[in-house]
């Protein structure tokens, strides 16, 4: 356990026009913990006793199917809520959140996720609004995966990551996390040689670059070109 650092608190949106006094009150009820990178934050299927805030670093949810298959179903970045399992009608935690980089987590007891929101509209508001972009998100990628061709669906998927998680290096965007090509076969419901192969004909085309879990994004106009053509 650690002490809260404020200044990793204070610039996230999800705090957005909260009183001193009343932010000051959550966070007396919170736990700071340190999550190394490659550690698990909790297991899917596990009793949902606590709900978190990322303060820095990045976790990516595994969740395994009914068949055996892993995916990622999301990233979590620094600011959003997860484990919010109350919140959907769920008792147990739906995926494994896994630290892709050393991460800092704030947690609190989930029985104390309604008296939060009744207490704090600002906080409730700004908790919906998060809420709601995560389910946009999840149908969007559901209807990639259902409609879409899976180069657009890779695409798409590396677009989003360059806008939640990248970094300009001159004229290129750095995910600023280590992402492998199988991270991303995973989160688009493909094979790691089919990733592979697109990937590399892209690099020969100028729009990525790559290397050992290392993504860079050389032309984002390019790749919006592409996943926005329609094949089908």
């Amino acid at each position: 356990m650690s002490m809260i650092d404020r200044t990793l608190v204070s610039t996230l949106p999800i705090f957005a026009g909260m009183e001193k006094s009343a932010l000051d009150k959550l966070l007396s009820d919170a736990v700071q913990r340190n999550v190394p990178k490659g550690a698990k934050v909790f297991e899917q299927g596990e009793k949902a006793q606590l709900f978190y805030l990322l303060l820095q670093g990045r976790l990516k949810v595994m969740q395994v199917t009914a068949d055996g298959q892993q995916l990622i179903v999301r990233v979590v970045h620094p600011g959003d809520l997860f484990g919010f399992a109350l919140a959907i009608g769920r008792t147990e935690y739906p995926g494994t959140p896994v630290a892709v980089a050393d991460s800092i987590v704030l947690a609190w007891p989930m029985h104390m996720m309604n008296g939060f929101l009744a207490r704090n509209p600002t906080l409730a508001i700004n908790a919906m609004q998060m809420i709601g972009q995560r389910l946009d998100q999840a149908h969007n990628r559901i209807r990639e995966m259902s409609t879409q061709e899976v180069e657009r669906r890779i695409a798409h998927t590396v677009i989003r990551l360059a806008q939640d998680a990248g970094i300009h290096e001159g004229a290129d965007i750095r995910i600023d996390f280590p992402i492998s090509r199988q991270d991303i076969a995973e989160m688009t419901g493909t094979t790691l040689h089919t990733v592979s192969r697109i990937l590399s004909n892209w690099e020969s085309k100028g729009l990525v670059k790559g290397g050992r879990q290392l993504l860079l994004v050389s032309n984002l106009s390019g790749l919006k070109r592409l996943a926005e053509h329609d094949n089908d």
